[in-house]
């Protein structure tokens, strides 16, 4: 199965239509959906991210775990972290990337575009 480099660490495959993750293969869920489905996610509290720049200071610049949720997304496969994202708490995960693969296939079997090492190029 040929696939598509699409970010440093997720890979696209147009035979079955998948997301993949780029460092140990394993199939995370379809493409057409959210890659971030797949993953297994940790929701991190603000304040072990992000030290005080003042040490022992009684207030620092990490926001605040009530006003901000950082969710780190990880293969299922082999723990590769995908991606991360800072939402207001109890707001669903953003879809960041939607692929139109039925244009892609085409413009593939049309020799309009060419997967050369992975990339998707003229």
């Amino acid at each position: 199965m040929e696939k598509i480099r699409f970010t440093e660490y997720l890979d696209l495959c147009l035979e079955d239509e998948s997301w993949y993750c780029h460092v140990c293969g394993h199939k995370i869920g379809p493409a057409a959906g959210n890659y971030k489905e797949g993953c297994l996610v940790y929701e991190r509290n603000p304040q072990e991210i992000h030290d005080p720049i003042i040490p022992k200071a009684p207030y620092n610049f990490s926001p605040k775990k009530e006003w901000v949720s950082i969710l780190e997304f990880y293969c299922p496969g082999c723990g590769t972290q995908i991606e991360t994202e800072y939402l207001p708490p109890g707001h669903p995960i953003t879809h960041d990337i939607e692929v139109d693969l039925g244009s892609l296939k085409k413009a593939i079997a049309e020799n309009r575009l060419k997967i050369v090492d992975g990339k998707v190029g003229r």
